[in-house]
């Protein structure tokens, strides 16, 4: 069997409000644990504590997760800023044309 080779190149990464995307899912684990844990008793007679437990780790991960992405969009935008310097302080140069990438 042949192996799968792409004949395309791959599109570009989806970008959109991440921050925000990962903010609200930890808000959600966090809230999450705090409804279900007035049930702890209920849980632990039944040995499901791993759900209290697996939304509690959702939520530090969580937090984990908005350092990152914040530390991330501050580099992209960082990056975006130098691009944009570094644009400005060389002389205009003619634009050059993408190679045909259409097959």
């Amino acid at each position: 069997m042949a192996k799968w080779t792409a004949t395309h190149e791959a599109p570009e990464p989806l970008e959109g409000p991440v921050v925000a995307t990962i903010t609200g899912g930890t808000i959600l684990w966090f809230a999450l644990f705090v409804v279900q844990l007035p049930f702890y008793g209920w849980f632990a007679d039944r040995d499901l504590l791993w759900w209290l437990w697996t939304c509690a780790a959702g939520g530090g991960l969580g937090l984990i997760g908005i350092w990152y992405v914040r530390g991330r969009d501050a580099a992209l935008k960082r990056h975006a800023a130098e691009q944009v310097e570094r644009d400005a302080a060389s002389p205009a140069a003619p634009p050059t044309a993408a190679p045909d990438t259409d097959r």
